[in-house]
């Protein structure tokens, strides 16, 4: 599992920690599973707030991996109770965010299986594309799927992907069940530059 701590929150691109050598963030509609994901790839209950609110978290929080490595948890979009000066506030930390941040290594989706490649999700991948950085999709709550569905989204979407011409990777992730957990972790080593661990040493200190 990683290793992660709080370690900032952050609500203005002026205010992003200098320290940084590489970022993954991670984004998703709101309900998607996100805060659940991170929580369960840091091996920690509250990591991230899972809220029943949907639009709660409203900055970019960011959690420390390793010396300089960073998972970041952006807003999730879609909402429908903020007020709309507050929505353009976010959308505005987040196109700054994703478009201009040189340590963002990757962009980790989250999508409900149930429901994935939303009007929202497009638009983001679209948003993004400028960036040249590489996507990996978390088809969130795999486990709400028998197998033979499941892996039919998972098809699709990788399909769909491709055929949009995005540099991305698709795999199936439940938190419940913790399916999925061991290639997002290795993703993550990867973009971040953590080695995985040694048995023997334990978590590299940072």
């Amino acid at each position: 599992m990683l290793n992660a701590s709080f370690h900032i929150t952050v609500a203005s691109i002026r205010d992003l920690p200098a320290d940084s050598l590489a970022e993954v963030a991670f984004a998703g509609r709101s309900n998607a599973g996100k805060s659940s994901a991170i929580n369960t790839l840091c091996n920690h209950k509250r990591l991230a707030f899972v809220s029943k609110m949907p639009g709660r978290t409203q900055h970019l929080n960011f959690f420390r991996v390793d010396e300089g490595r960073f998972l970041v948890d952006l807003p999730g979009y879609g909402f429908a109770r903020a007020p709309k000066d507050q929505k353009h506030t976010w959308q505005s930390l987040i196109g700054g965010y994703l478009a201009d941040r040189p340590q963002l290594a990757g962009l980790v989706l989250i999508m409900d299986c149930r429901h994935p490649l939303t009007e929202l999700d497009r638009s983001l991948l679209d948003w993004f594309r400028p960036a040249g950085k590489p996507v990996h999709v978390l088809l969130s709550k795999s486990d709400k799927l028998s197998r033979g569905p499941s892996l039919q989204v998972l098809r699709q979407v990788r399909q769909e992907l491709a055929d949009l011409g995005l540099d991305a990777t698709v795999q199936l992730f439940s938190s419940l069940k913790r399916d999925g957990v061991d290639e997002a972790e290795g993703r993550l080593r990867d973009w971040l530059g953590v080695p995985k661990k040694n048995p023997a040493q334990g978590e590299r200190a940072g």
